[in-house]
């Protein structure tokens, strides 16, 4: 396999790893007892030295080795850089220690879960790691959390195509706060995980999950797929959403006629739903729709699992049984992930063929 021509436009996703509550279409269509999708969890003594593992909360876990996957994917030792995004950081740790602050009446406290319950712990540990002593960055906007991070990963290889960033998003449930949301009735809890879940208007399931991607300013002969794009939008109107989708595309050097596939993060509440499946359907009439929070569920960073899939499907060039709502029979070349977060944060993150021509 011959290596592509250098593009300096271009980032390249040459390694990525995934933790999410689906892996194959062998998956249950079903989700476990109390409605909530959790992570199908590897043997992290592959990844992880086992002495250090027993130091390690689970979402650290989760985002060290999705970091450790996608560099072993990419064959790279040290990357110049990390970039992590999260939406609720550490929630394990945290819960610990609020608990033990309110048992103990905030007296002889240990300090240890305090200390591990910061956001910028799972970027910390992969640096410890590793022995990264580069660019350490971690983004907490809600759900625009993957995107900053990406997207800073993506400026700092543009800046300097001979250096390899290391970005991914992360964020886990607990009991503790699946107790929380549930106050809320946000989430359905039917356990029911189908295409036919977006069309009943209940809701999606609570969910959780990590992705990683190694970012590279030069091609190689294993590229998964480029970014062509990142934009956000908080609480856009119908119009200036349509504008700003397309005026996205325009700065890529292409139409909605080109997009072969949407990858839309629809949550399964109607309301919520209504502006992006709209545009989704009016814009993109012509390209392949399907979703794909029925398989990772909803949380700030589900994105990251959507540029997972998006760059999978872009690998193989086929997509997934079970994830598309509308088939238009078109070779994957252009992927969209168009996300929205409770009707209030949209999102596109635009992937790009490496064996689609200019």
């Amino acid at each position: 396999m011959t290596t592509p021509r250098n593009d300096p436009s271009r980032v390249y996703i040459r390694g990525m790893g995934s933790i999410a509550p689906w892996r194959t279409t062998a998956d249950s269509a079903v989700a476990p007892a109390g409605a909530r999708l959790t992570c199908q969890e590897p043997v992290y003594e592959d990844w992880i030295d086992p002495r250090l593992l027993r130091r390690m909360s689970r979402i650290i876990r989760l985002g060290v080795t999705t970091g450790m996957m996608a560099l072993r994917e990419a064959q790279v030792s040290m990357p110049d850089g990390i970039v992590m995004g999260t939406g609720y950081g550490c929630l394990e740790d945290t819960g610990s220690f609020m608990t033990k602050m309110v048992t103990f009446r905030e007296e002889a406290l240990n300090p240890t879960p305090f200390i591990q319950s910061t956001h910028n712990t799972i970027g910390s540990q992969l640096a410890l790691l590793l022995g990264c002593q580069a660019y350490n960055q971690t983004f907490t906007q809600g759900a625009f959390s993957f995107e900053h991070a990406l997207l800073d990963a993506v400026l700092h290889v543009k800046e300097d195509p001979a250096r390899t960033f290391l970005a991914g998003g992360a964020d886990e449930i607990t009991d503790i706060s699946h107790a929380l949301w549930k106050r809320f009735g946000v989430f359905r809890e039917d356990g029911v995980r189908s295409l036919a879940m977006f069309k009943a208007g209940h809701g999606v399931l609570h969910g959780e999950g990590a992705a990683s991607f190694l970012l590279a300013g030069t091609p190689s002969a294993t590229d998964r797929a480029t970014i062509e794009g990142i934009e956000m939008l908080y609480k856009p109107s119908h119009i200036v959403l349509q504008h700003r989708v397309a005026q996205f595309l325009a700065a890529a050097g292409i139409t909605p006629a080109d997009v072969d596939v949407v990858l839309a993060g629809a949550s399964g509440t109607l309301h919520d739903d209504a502006l992006l499946l709209e545009l989704c359907r009016t814009l993109f009439s012509d390209s392949s729709r399907g979703f794909y929070k029925h398989l990772c569920g909803e949380y700030p960073v589900a994105t990251a699992f959507a540029c997972w899939l998006g760059a999978d499907i872009l690998r193989t060039g086929q997509v997934p049984a079970g994830v598309l709502q509308v088939d238009a029979g078109r070779t994957p070349r252009y992927v969209l992930v168009f996300n929205q977060y409770f009707g209030t944060h949209y999102s596109l993150i635009l992937l790009r063929s490496c064996h689609a021509t200019a």
